[in-house]
């Protein structure tokens, strides 16, 4: 699979002058409204308004991002070119007041967490372009533990992929009351809960059809005429 980069960052890269930086961005939730609670991080010092690529519209948008330890490490993101669902742990302090304050007071509960790779020219220490997806997904797993002492207390993110979306069965069943919340004009299943009741006519006899899906039974619409016992 091809991954489209910038004029800058090409020219950056084929000069071989380029200093790699992570970002993570998270989309938690406040326990009290449910409204979206954003905060950014990055493996460097200070706090940074960088522009990324945003994973869902694919266009640049500029998020500010912070330091003072917060981010510890992202485990390696392997490149695939198929479906395969991946996980991805990240490592936070818990020293950090502001991860503190993102994990246990906001609900982390399949958060949304995307993380980007910037590239930074050596020289001038700006970055040559906007910095792109390596991974979009949700936080499956964020214990937090209080540790004794002299023990370290980092907190250790599981983040699944996107793809898992593709791995969910519907649970949605075929029904009237289905339908209507699609369109409140669609009445296709209207009868669906009683046509297998209804009484059907055929030549001489009288009965119910059983009803299976597909197409009508020969020999059962021949045996309600009357056509042989």
């Amino acid at each position: 699979m091809t991954r489209a980069i910038d004029a800058g960052t090409y020219a950056a890269l084929s000069a071989r002058r380029l200093v790699p930086r992570d970002f993570i961005w998270f989309v938690v939730r406040d326990r009290v409204t449910g409204n979206p609670v954003t905060d950014g991080y990055w493996s460097d010092v200070g706090t940074i308004a960088a522009e990324v690529i945003d994973p869902d519209s694919g266009a640049p948008v500029t998020r500010t991002f912070n330091a003072g330890g917060g981010l510890i490490s992202i485990a390696d993101i392997p490149l695939v070119s198929n479906l395969t669902v991946q996980n991805v742990t990240v490592t936070l302090s818990q020293v950090s007041e502001r991860i503190n304050d993102l994990l246990r007071t906001y609900d982390c509960k399949q958060g949304r967490v995307q993380i980007f790779r910037g590239l930074f020219d050596r020289g001038t220490r700006a970055m040559v372009g906007p910095a792109w997806s390596r991974f979009a997904g949700t936080i499956d797993e964020a214990p937090v533990t209080t540790p004794k002492e002299n023990d370290a207390g980092d907190v250790v993110l599981t983040c699944t992929g996107n793809t898992q979306e593709l791995t969910r069965a519907n649970s949605d069943t075929r029904s009237h009351a289905s339908q209507q919340l699609r369109d409140e004009a669609d009445e296709f299943y209207l009868h669906t809960a009683t046509v297998s009741d209804w009484q059907q006519y055929w030549g001489k006899s009288a009965g119910t059809l059983s009803v299976t899906g597909g197409a009508p039974n020969p020999i059962e619409l021949a045996r309600a005429a009357g056509l042989f016992s």
